[in-house]
């Protein structure tokens, strides 16, 4: 019982405990393994809390300012809304390092980059309604300019400079914009997110 009491108090489920129990009397590797995981669920946990903290009193400040209710928005981590999904492709770590990248910059910082964001964006659509290839040079040039964006993102395998990782990482990104209304919308039609999406395939297979 008292056994039972220790696991408990580290934030382990019943099940997780009767697995480690089943290990007989005694500390046991599985124990280890066990409590080493939970560790690691608890610090990601501490992580995203703070990033929320720190989300929570930039919002004050900015209302103490006068800045718009609106503005508030602009808070939100970029790929908060994709959490679990990035989680599931890249662990917690990845999406944690991404949010603090993303809370630590100022206001006018965050307005800077997503103003940046669109106008990749629309560069994309401009070149789907020209009519090119997606494997046009025009278009190649513009598929390093997103492979670039990429690498300015903490979390990401393109930030930390691994090919293979970063290969995996767009073709999993193109499906996501060729099948997702979402991505439809935030590149302002299917036509130029499924063009970003072919574009993109083919310049990381190319290498």
């Amino acid at each position: 019982m008292q056994q039972i009491l220790v696991l408990r108090d580290t934030g382990l489920g019943l099940q997780r405990i009767a697995e480690v129990l089943d290990g007989g009397p005694g500390p046991t590797s599985t124990d280890d393994e066990a409590l080493a995981e939970q560790r690691r669920v608890l610090l990601a946990q501490r992580d995203a809390i703070e990033a929320r903290i720190e989300a929570l009193e930039r919002t004050i400040e900015m209302r103490r300012e006068g800045a718009s209710t609106r503005s508030d928005v602009l808070l939100e981590g970029f790929n908060d809304r994709y959490e679990e999904e990035v989680v599931e492709r890249w662990g917690s770590t990845a999406f944690e390092a991404s949010n603090r990248w993303w809370h630590g910059k100022s206001l006018d910082e965050q307005r800077r980059w997503k103003a940046e964001t669109e106008a990749l964006l629309a560069e994309w659509r401009r070149l789907a309604e020209s009519g090119c290839s997606p494997r046009d040079e025009s278009a190649v040039r513009h598929a390093d300019a997103h492979l670039a964006w990429f690498a300015t993102i903490p979390g990401t395998p393109a930030h930390a400079g691994d090919t293979d990782a970063t290969r995996a990482m767009v073709h999993g990104v193109a499906d996501a914009y060729e099948l997702d209304p979402a991505f439809h919308r935030t590149f302002g039609s299917e036509h130029a997110a499924r063009f970003a999406a072919v574009a993109l395939r083919a310049r990381v297979d190319e290498d």
